[in-house]
């Protein structure tokens, strides 16, 4: 037992340098980690925005809804089903409250997919693609 402390001991003075600069790093990024989900939880985060509908209308989502391009949802790749979220065009500054019912995009770019309806609340069903900032509502 002796010998491993004393291996252990050796191997933390010849590098101890190098473990001082990881446990930096670390605390560095965690501190950054933090700092940033406080910061998006106050202010939203800014993201890209499409919209889906025809093609998908009656099917099931995957929460396992009928998808209703005339209702007030939206889908997301890692959100919580059921997770409610206030949706602002910053284009035009106009907002909606939509719930998450779906699992989506999966084309590269867009984090969220809306349905018709939002979208033409949002005033982006002209654009397709637009950047929003969305906030989740308790």
């Amino acid at each position: 037992m002796n010998n491993i402390l004393e291996k252990y001991q050796l191997f933390i003075d010849k590098n101890r340098r190098f473990l001082l600069a990881i446990a930096s790093f670390v605390l560095i990024v965690l501190a950054i980690h933090i700092a940033s989900a406080i910061y998006h939880q106050y202010n939203g985060w800014v993201i890209r925005a499409s919209f889906y509908g025809r093609p998908f209308h009656g099917r099931r989502t995957s929460c396992g809804e009928v998808y209703n391009m005339n209702a007030l949802t939206a889908a997301h790749r890692t959100l919580p089903m059921g997770t409610r979220l206030k949706v602002t065009n910053l284009k035009n500054g106009r907002s909606v409250i939509v719930r998450i019912n779906d699992r989506g995009p999966f084309m590269w770019g867009r984090n969220i997919d809306l349905s018709v309806a939002a979208a033409k609340q949002l005033k982006m069903v002209k654009d397709g693609i637009t950047k929003v900032r969305i906030e989740i509502i308790k």
